[in-house]
């Protein structure tokens, strides 16, 4: 993990140049405006504040948003990880998942799917991570953050089926128990396990869950983007995009 900002190196545009739009002549060059995005969910900085360096922030923030709407973000996210996977010798598709949820705060200006997580007593979003063995994000769902994790992660694994080819287990909390395992059963006839994890209650000690720890770890890897401390997005797609963006970098740091 890259604990600061920094440019893409040639090797990683190489890598990545492959799933833009890059066939066509452009005023502004891609490798700069891909630089530009990663610069922001680093810092955490304000579009408007994008350093002279880079384009207007008006022509980064066009891209981005292209880029979410279209899918852009999300492919290039799936075909790094299965970059990735094969790079130590796995299969592209994960047989074994695990997911669980973060809720965060907003700022002010944001009111699209915003809500009052009374257990955590957070006033915010929520965001489910589904990640491998590697900890590596195969999906993401944003919603706010009162809605309950089970019917929600099932609209996450719902929303990411094509990519669930060899899935046969996910792992999760006590938070997930019932609609989650219902809606699992049905939606892969039976053939998908839902493994519920939780610590012993009787234990004082800290305790590592097999596993779930995995997820855990990738949620602790927001601290380093702080566009990702807080939800400062508009809208959930593109609060999903910054997190893919977040796993994207992840993956090139190691590849490079």
């Amino acid at each position: 993990m890259v604990a600061q900002y920094e440019e893409l190196t040639d090797s990683q545009w190489e890598v990545i140049k492959e799933f833009l739009p890059i066939q066509r002549k452009r005023k502004y060059n891609l490798r700069t405006i891909t630089d530009a995005i990663f610069w922001i969910l680093r810092t955490g900085s304000q579009w408007r504040n994008m350093e002279s360096r880079f384009p207007k922030w008006q022509i980064v923030y066009y891209y981005f948003r292209r880029w979410t709407l279209d899918g852009t973000i999300e492919a290039m996210n799936s075909e790094l990880i299965h970059l990735a996977r094969r790079e130590v010798g796995k299969e592209a598709d994960a047989s074994l998942q695990i997911i669980d949820s973060q809720s965060v705060k907003i700022v002010p200006f944001i009111s699209e799917e915003v809500g009052i997580d009374g257990h955590k007593k957070i006033n915010g979003r929520k965001r489910h991570l589904l990640v491998d063995t590697l900890g590596l994000i195969h999906g993401v769902l944003v919603h706010s953050a009162n809605q309950f994790d089970g019917p929600q992660g099932a609209n996450l694994i719902e929303r990411f089926f094509y990519r669930t080819g060899r899935l046969k287990k996910i792992i999760a909390d006590s938070a997930y128990r019932g609609k989650f395992v219902e809606a699992i059963a049905s939606l892969f006839n039976g053939e998908v396990q839902v493994e519920i994890t939780s610590p012993d209650k009787k234990s004082k000690n800290f305790e590592v869950i097999p596993k779930r720890w995995i997820v855990e770890r990738t949620i602790t890897w927001t601290n380093f983007f702080r566009c990702l401390a807080k939800d400062y997005e508009k809208t959930v797609e593109s609060s999903v995009s910054m997190i893919f963006l977040m796993n994207c970098q992840v993956i090139l740091s190691r590849l490079e």
